[in-house]
């Protein structure tokens, strides 16, 4: 089955995320957690992330800005993602250079 565009996105990330050695889950919420969550929770050396991952033209919602505002607001970094802009995901979290292209 092919993936999604957004799909990819993720899979990306994750892969940034792996080998930076970074700690993530991937929320589900389904009716049971709380909605607008991030798609990534991130803990990379000592810092709290919330990545939401788009693909194509699409937009984070209302709810979903309003979480990565929430998480910005406690101190933490929180980012949305999208095929454009996910070269730079690692020069991001490290303020260095990204190392590889993770496509």
């Amino acid at each position: 089955m092919a993936q999604t565009p957004e799909a990819k996105v993720k899979a990306r990330v994750k892969k940034v995320l792996d080998h930076l050695g970074a700690y993530y889950a991937m929320p589900a919420t389904g009716g049971y957690g709380r909605s607008g969550v991030p798609d990534f929770l991130v803990c990379y050396q000592g810092m709290f992330i919330g990545l939401e991952c788009k693909a194509g033209g699409n937009q984070a919602t209302e709810l979903q800005k309003k979480n990565l505002s929430d998480i910005r607001s406690a101190g933490g970094m929180a980012y949305v993602v999208n095929e454009n802009n996910i070269s730079t995901l690692e020069e991001l979290l490290t303020n260095e250079p990204r190392t590889e292209d993770y496509a």
